[in-house]
């Protein structure tokens, strides 16, 4: 029964049309999204701390189960682009992993951008976390931030998601 399950499985991954796999892991030019803040242009500044998985416990506290992590950042805005000043990665202890943005950028109206954190990249820790600033033109909108954490291992299989608070 388990080497039908396999088969079948894999039949169904290798008749996918290529096309739209392409769309899984959509690539960004991150040059092309550059933004220059003018001295004339009002922005509302904001910051939002996203808590992240790298790993959790399991059975025992010195048993880790190992975490893909995937960062949503979604503009609400049916209307209007949202800016993103940085995007920082740090681990449990609070010192930073790594910084995703070396230059603002923007996020178009109902877009959604993503960062994947792999199952193997274990630096973040259980007590992981991002903090975004950003900036809004509209005092109503509020960008989104989301993770979600997935592993499987076996026959188990486990996901949960966190969402980001607006630091005030």
């Amino acid at each position: 029964m388990r080497k039908l399950s396999i088969l079948l499985l894999l039949s169904v991954l290798t008749s996918c049309n290529p096309e739209l796999m392409e769309n899984v892991a959509r690539k960004i030019s991150w040059e092309s999204r550059q933004f220059q803040e003018s001295e004339n242009q009002e922005l509302i500044h904001g910051q939002s701390y996203l808590p992240v998985y790298s790993h959790i416990y399991y059975v025992q506290d010195n048993s880790p189960f190992y975490l893909t992590a995937t960062i949503s950042i979604r503009n609400t805005s049916t209307e209007d682009p949202f800016y993103l000043f940085s995007a920082d990665y740090y681990n449990t202890d609070g010192e930073i992993v790594k910084k995703y943005l070396a230059n603002p950028i923007y996020v178009n109206p109902l877009e959604t951008i993503e960062f994947v954190i792999s199952e193997s990249d274990t630096h973040g820790g259980s007590g992981a976390n991002f903090i975004f600033d950003w900036a809004v033109e509209n005092p109503g909108q509020v960008p989104l931030f989301e993770a979600v954490m997935i592993s499987t291992r076996g026959q188990q299989g486990l996901s949960f998601s966190t969402r980001g608070v607006q630091n005030f």
